[in-house]
């Protein structure tokens, strides 16, 4: 049985897939990353925490979700051991937005930590939101220091592992939510021009995907991912 690594959007805490593992079922071995929760880590950093943390005796996928797509593409680049293939989630392989790049010289003053729960859940799951998904997003975002947000937002806003994806040479899904406010699709068209066979799944789901929509994620992966079990 393949291992699904799941490496977590903004927040980092992992906490919020505890839907799409529920959907998940048996269909694999499940390993979610969690990122620290203080400091301020950049990609660089937390792509070598992740490393890491990779299973080192088993065959598995990686899954980035959103923050964490740049991660999973730079660690499928560099060809580990055991990875089977790579599914990215509502994310990006550089800078998602270009035109909010004149922020990165005011991420450190930014009040990263007073972003009303309301705005939030407009922005990340808009007509999708429930009480329970907001209730999950205040938990997890409350354990984050405003110094590892900043950190991740200054991150975002300067990545770009362009170059890395022509190295990738194992399958990949694009899992894309057809009502994401934050990643538009010309990221997903981006990488589409660096990697043609990426296949792509698209979910009626606003940019919290996997929290919207765990069932039909769920089974897009398995059907992405049944094929790979067999091989050697």
């Amino acid at each position: 049985m393949l291992t699904l690594v799941l490496l977590p959007g903004m927040d980092g805490t992992g906490a919020l897939f505890a839907p799409f593992i529920d959907a998940l079922g048996s269909q694999f071995s499940v390993q979610v990353v969690a990122y620290p929760t203080t400091g301020a880590l950049g990609y660089a950093e937390l792509e070598q925490y992740t490393r890491a943390q990779l299973p080192k005796d088993r065959r598995f996928v990686i899954l980035g979700e959103s923050f964490s797509g740049p991660i999973a593409l730079s660690l499928a680049a560099s060809g580990p051991p055991g990875l089977e293939g790579v599914v990215l989630c509502s994310t990006f392989a550089r800078n998602p937005r270009p035109a909010f790049g004149w922020m990165l010289s005011l991420v450190g003053v930014l009040p990263v930590k007073l972003a009303p729960t309301p705005v939030l859940s407009a922005l990340l799951l808009g007509r999708f939101s429930t009480p329970l998904l907001r209730s999950q997003l205040a938990a997890a975002m409350s354990k984050v220091s405003a110094q590892a947000l900043r950190a991740r937002l200054r991150a975002v806003l300067s990545i770009d592992v362009s170059a890395q994806l022509a190295a990738i040479n194992v399958p990949m899904l694009y899992l894309l939510a057809e009502h994401d406010l934050v990643v538009p699709v010309r990221a997903l068209q981006h990488i589409r021009r660096h990697l043609p066979a990426v296949q792509v799944a698209a979910i009626d789901a606003p940019h919290f995907l996997l929290q919207a929509a765990p069932a039909e994620a769920a089974r897009a992966i398995g059907e992405f991912v049944h094929p790979l079990q067999g091989m050697n």
